[in-house]
């Protein structure tokens, strides 16, 4: 019809084109009406069942910006009552109903309309690796109930299972270089470019049952069992990553207690040089070998209970701690301990659950130097029960017990272990979270599996920025209102000619 119009008017084919041509231009332009809308959101799910506890972790991000960087938040964490699942190995309906609390949480959190599209993950850590060791039929019930559980949510549940110590390592790995923008980030020309003059961080992670290190070596990886090859944004990155078993720090304060036990000339009573002075607790046989990471005696004798009594003694309870570990290694050869191989350290390093809590407790997550922190828990461990009770009331028991041990574990693990020294020490940082969200295997976990980090670098981003789209929605108001203008004066134009004729 405006084109029969602007024909009568005299207006020539190619004039009338032109004007819907522009017009058609400027409508494309125009967003539409959703895009002035907030933008939706994504949400993923993803249980860390570890060995002493499982938690949930609730991540959100814009649903237009899954190959993006940094743009993925922690919205919450919930905490399950309880034990680990593998705890659960004579019970696995309890595993599954412990589980119930937390994701009525996130029914809360996640919008209605979008929890049938949430990804909803269960990885397992070295309490079910070592569960499936001792019974790999009760390992199938826990899980079995775990995902029954799960199922009777209306949650995208892709599945319950058991990852190994090199993909906890790793996925650790992933999640702090990708919260720190090491592997990509999105530059002032709105490309996505490798940061040059930043370096991956290593990662260090200590569980109950085991730990973790890994990163980027200067030299070739000799051992293929502990390489893991990455290609993550157009980049390649060749890691060194291992996990050693029974490790953990639950597990070695038992293994730790048990060579007490063994190395007792009174059976019964047992000398703790780790525990604080006046410290007394009985404890059981059965509870003190019942794990695959404990040797007991070759000649068990009958269940007992053990009268163990804390000496306040710091360097017994470091030599003590010591023997745990193997430190010695081949001809030729470099390695962490017990023989495994590992490059010597490099570079700059994230340390985070076990790791950061053991010394943040004595507030050693600081920056201190080696020297401080050496003295520090030192003086700690020469404390006596009634002093450290007084000086943290609020501190849970065990906890407290066993503050001593973890951070003396925590040096000996770092210093003799994994072979840091006075120099190498300051490239270690403590954290619990980077950008609000917590450092730890479950944001990798979930980004790898989401297909959220590309092998390729993503390409530029195409379309308009929010100024564009009004600088473009401006630009067509005018020219509408120029075009109704132009029609009006022709009409009236055309009709004054009419009149004068008559």
């Amino acid at each position: 019809m405006q084109a029969s119009l602007l024909r009568a008017l005299g207006w020539s084919s190619t004039a009338v084109l032109g004007v819907l041509g522009v017009a058609v231009f400027l409508l494309v332009l125009t967003p539409a009406k959703d895009a002035a809308l907030p933008t939706r959101n994504k949400y993923g799910l993803v249980f860390d069942a570890g060995s002493t506890h499982t938690a949930l972790y609730i991540y959100r991000w814009p649903a237009d910006k899954e190959n993006g960087t940094g743009i993925i938040s922690q919205v919450a964490a919930c905490t399950v009552s309880g034990p680990g699942i593998s705890s659960y190995a004579d019970n696995p309906a309890e595993a599954g109903a412990s589980l119930k609390p937390c994701l009525e949480t996130a029914m809360q959190i996640v919008p209605a309309e979008q929890q049938r599209e949430t990804p909803t993950y269960l990885g397992a850590t070295a309490g079910m690796r070592l569960l499936r060791e001792q019974n790999s039929t009760k390992a199938e019930q826990v899980f079995a109930e775990v995902a029954k559980a799960i199922g009777e949510y209306p949650v995208d549940f892709r599945g319950a299972r058991i990852l190994t110590g090199n993909e906890e390592g790793s996925l650790g790995w992933i999640t702090v270089n990708y919260l720190l923008e090491t592997l990509v980030k999105f530059s002032f020309a709105e490309e996505w470019e490798h940061p040059q003059t930043t370096e991956v961080l290593g990662a260090l992670d200590l569980g109950g049952a085991s730990t973790q290190i890994t990163f980027q070596p200067g030299v070739t990886i000799e051992d293929k069992n502990t390489s893991v090859l990455f290609r993550l944004y157009g980049t390649n990155y060749s890691l060194y990553t291992h996990s050693y078993l029974c490790y953990g720090q639950t597990q070695a304060l038992k293994r730790l207690l048990a060579a007490l036990h063994q190395g007792s000339p009174s059976t019964p009573q047992i000398s703790h040089p780790c525990y604080p002075k006046g410290y007394r607790e009985n404890v059981t046989t059965a509870d003190l070998y019942g794990t695959p990471c404990v040797r007991a005696p070759s000649t068990p004798g009958p269940a007992q209970v053990l009268t163990v009594t804390g000496t306040g003694n710091p360097a017994e309870c470091r030599t003590a701690i010591q023997k745990l570990f193997n430190f010695s290694c081949g001809a030729n050869r470099t390695c962490g301990f017990n023989g495994v191989y590992q490059p010597p350290v490099r570079g700059q390093f994230f340390a985070f659950s076990g790791l950061y809590h053991n010394l943040h407790f004595l507030n050693l997550t600081g920056g201190q130097s080696l020297s401080s922190v050496d003295a520090t828990v030192e003086q700690f461990c020469n404390s006596s029960w009634e002093k450290v009770q007084k000086e943290f009331p609020t501190m849970n028991r065990t906890q407290l017990r066993d503050a001593c041990a973890a951070s003396s574990y925590t040096l000996t693990l770092l210093l003799q272990g994994y072979k840091f020294n006075h120099t190498t020490w300051l490239n270690i940082h403590f954290v619990r979270q980077v950008s609000n969200v917590d450092v730890g295997w479950t944001l990798g976990y979930m980004l790898n599996l989401t297909n959220m980090i590309p092998s390729e670098t993503p390409p530029r981003v195409i379309g308009l920025q929010r100024t564009n789209w009004i600088a473009a929605t401006v630009l067509l108001a005018i020219m509408l209102i120029l075009i109704f203008c132009l029609l009006t004066a022709l009409c009236c134009q055309k009709n004054s000619f009419g009149y004068e004729s008559l």
